[in-house]
This record gives C-alpha cells, sequence and structure tokens, in this order.
C-alpha cells in the first residue's frame, strides 16, 4: 500500500514538472516568435509575409521587384516555425492569409491592396518618408 502510494506521488510530482517546464518553453518559444516578427516589420524597409508557392505572393514580390524594392521576405512554408509565424500575423492584423506587406511597419495589406496603394500613390509617399 505504501509502495502505491509513492509511486503515485513520484507520478505527479513528475508531470507537474514535466508540465512547468514545456510550459515554460512554448512560452519562451511564442514570445521568440513574436519578436521575430515585430523586429521584421519595424527594422525593414518592405517586409513581406510569404509562401513561396503562393501565386499572390509571387505578384507582390514580383509589383516590388518593378518599381527596384528589395523587400525582407519571410517564406513562411520554408520555415519551421511558419505555422506560428502565422498564428502571430493573425492575432497583429486579424488575417492569416500570404501576402501579408508592410512598409515602414504600416500594414498594407496582400498583394490586390499592395496593388492599389501602387496606383493611387500610397505607397511611394510611405517609401518617400523613410
Amino acid at each position: 500500500m505504501m509502495m502505491g502510494l509513492r509511486w503515485s506521488m513520484i507520478v505527479r510530482v513528475t508531470l507537474t514538472v514535466f508540465v512547468l517546464w514545456f510550459g515554460t518553453l512554448h512560452v519562451q518559444a511564442s514570445n521568440s516568435v513574436s519578436a521575430f516578427v515585430q523586429n521584421a516589420i519595424y527594422s525593414n524597409r518592405i517586409t513581406v509575409f510569404s509562401k513561396s508557392y503562393c501565386p499572390y505572393c509571387l505578384r507582390a514580390k514580383r509589383i516590388l521587384a518593378e518599381l527596384n524594392e528589395k523587400p525582407f521576405v519571410v517564406e513562411l512554408d520554408l520555415r519551421d516555425d511558419g505555422y506560428e509565424i502565422q498564428s502571430v500575423i493573425l492575432d497583429l492584423i486579424g488575417r492569416r492569409t500570404v501576402p501579408q506587406v508592410f512598409v515602414n511597419g504600416k500594414h498594407i495589406g496582400g498583394s490586390d491592396d499592395l496593388s492599389a496603394a501602387v496606383q493611387s500613390g500610397e505607397l511611394q509617399k510611405l517609401l518617400s518618408a523613410s
């Protein structure tokens, strides 16, 4: 009887330590992904969150290339933390879709929004402000 009680206590303690340890790791990983996203957005003139196979992403990158701009591109499908990055983007702007384009820290949107910003002159204004 006493032996069974000891094993029960050992299992509880082990599980508690496990949950606390790995829970802490998950929070730290989440914080580092969030920090990466914030740093990408605010440390680069243009940031594009993209997927390498996405036709809309290719269009957005082509529009920027035609303007001789070299954005910082994060290819989510080529990263182990791509899904987590997409979740952070969802929290920031309410969208999970790609591409998501940021200029000087301001969210522009997807490829249609980027194209509209070029046509209206808004993109050029944002770029000249830097």
